[in-house]
């Protein structure tokens, strides 16, 4: 079967590898669909010095397969549904795993497509419960986006920061995968969205998404529009991901007891924070990464409600190296899909 597999820093091949025995007790055996790609995925194929892997390495981190087989001892699933396989291999007896807060795995083993081998091959077998049902009527593009891309937002917006119909969210970098559903999310509750791009282009096409102001954050400063929108009060909330190009903004741009949310840091790892502002304004910085298996059947749920992922294209496996360039550079709106 065909895999697409990292053999050093920006060196991915398509390559012939055997297929996996059949499922085993407990397993679903996947055919891949489509594969979504993130910033994790750019980082693994750039190369980065901390992590600890094997190469070659099967890539892709957020996926949809079709059930083809299905192993000894499982129940409640079908051949020829779609399930979204999890992003990490779980020990799944761990306290945080039996209190379903799978990304606190103590005993996790690693992502899938950056430390283990990813789901951008034909043939995959996969634990049934590191799988997601897919609803009916969700397109596979779609679905592709919901184990990493909704589950994030999910667990950022409402595990984490707790956002409440009515608030005013400050998205950074709404065009990105994760921004585009962040301002979909928020404005379906009834919160006021300001948002940030980088490209005229690109703020109007959030705008078309539903946010309320949006800011090019190469020409304008966008914490004076914030504070300019809640009459000096502040934001509720920051959606933060960017890292140290937009932190002091972010910070800045938050109310009394406002809370920053953050999942990423393209732009940088180390930031400065004005420690007096943080313990005067009494602020709250929570940090997100991943996200719980329910968060991904939560995301599922408001697909099959009609709130839907942006897709910025789908691409052939052979595209793969090429869409992680557009990605690395910026030059996407919303999600790649990658078709098997």
């Amino acid at each position: 079967m065909k895999a697409l597999q990292l053999f050093g820093d920006r060196d991915t091949r398509l390559v012939e590898v055997a297929e996996p025995a059949a499922p085993g007790p407990g397993e679903l055996r996947l055919r891949m669909r489509a594969v979504a790609l993130n910033h994790i995925d750019v980082w693994g194929w750039r190369g980065m010095a901390f992590a600890k892997r094997n190469l070659p390495l099967t890539v892709g981190a957020e996926a949809v397969g079709e059930v083809v087989a299905i192993g000894e001892g499982v129940e409640g699933w079908r051949v020829g549904q779609l399930a979204v396989p999890y992003g990490a291999q779980t020990c799944g007896v761990c306290r945080a795993c039996r209190e379903g807060r799978d990304n606190l795995c103590e005993n996790v083993a690693g992502v899938k497509g950056f430390h283990l081998d990813g789901f951008a091959q034909e043939i995959v077998n996969q634990q049934a419960r590191l799988c997601v049902k897919v609803p009916e009527g969700i397109a596979v593009e779609d679905a592709a986006c919901a184990g990493i891309t909704f589950s994030t937002v999910e667990h950022m917006l409402f595990d984490n920061a707790r956002l409440e119909p009515g608030e005013t969210i400050l998205v950074q970098a709404a065009g990105s995968g994760i921004g585009t559903v962040a301002v979909r999310m928020a404005k379906a509750m009834g919160c006021t969205v300001i948002a940030t791009a980088g490209s005229d282009e690109k703020c109007e096409r959030v705008r078309a998404l539903g946010a309320d102001h949006v800011v090019n954050y190469t020409n304008d400063r966008f914490e004076s529009v914030a504070r300019k929108v809640t009459k000096k009060r502040g934001v509720d909330v920051v959606f933060e991901h960017v890292g140290a190009t937009t932190w002091a903004g972010s910070l800045l741009s938050l109310r009394m007891g406002g809370r920053l949310v953050t999942c990423g840091s393209t732009s940088g790892v180390s930031a400065e924070t004005n420690l007096m502002m943080l313990f005067q304004r009494q602020l709250r910085i929570i940090g997100s990464f991943g996200a719980a298996m329910r968060n991904i059947g939560d995301g599922l749920g408001k697909m099959a409600g009609g709130l839907r992922p942006v897709i910025d294209s789908t691409v052939p496996l052979e595209g793969f190296a090429g869409a992680l360039a557009r990605l690395e550079e910026r030059r996407v709106f919303g999600k790649i899909v990658v078709m098997l």
